[in-house]
């Protein structure tokens, strides 16, 4: 199916006050990111959130489940619950704050000599 533009928008108006947040098409679906540092991803027009323990007590409901056929469980994030503004922005400052910070990008080794 894919997520649709019009969903991104929405989420990224929604998550605003949580600070930089930005998404990247990746495979036909998007990965979420705060200040850098990715979060979830929104497949299907569903959002899910990286899962981890400081964000379990912030659920509503601990609903785990994979974002793509084969992927590893994320915490799916209910669309009926994004219109709690200040909970969402919580979960997902939480979240950031729990996971760790990406590793620096590689340097590629120049061709030749």
């Amino acid at each position: 199916m894919g997520t649709r533009q019009s969903t991104i928008d929405h989420l990224l108006d929604l998550l605003a006050g949580a600070g930089p947040v930005t998404t990247r098409k990746m495979f036909g679906e998007y990965c979420l990111y705060l200040a850098g540092k990715p979060v979830g991803l929104v497949c299907d027009d569903q959002l899910f959130l990286k899962p981890t323990e400081a964000a379990r007590p912030l659920l509503k409901r601990a609903d785990e489940k994979p974002p793509y056929p084969g992927g590893k469980p994320y915490f799916h994030i209910d669309p009926e619950h994004w219109d709690d503004h200040a909970w969402l922005i919580e979960l997902l400052r939480t979240t950031y704050a729990a996971l760790p910070e990406p590793a620096p990008p590689r340097r590629r080794a120049k061709a030749g000599g």
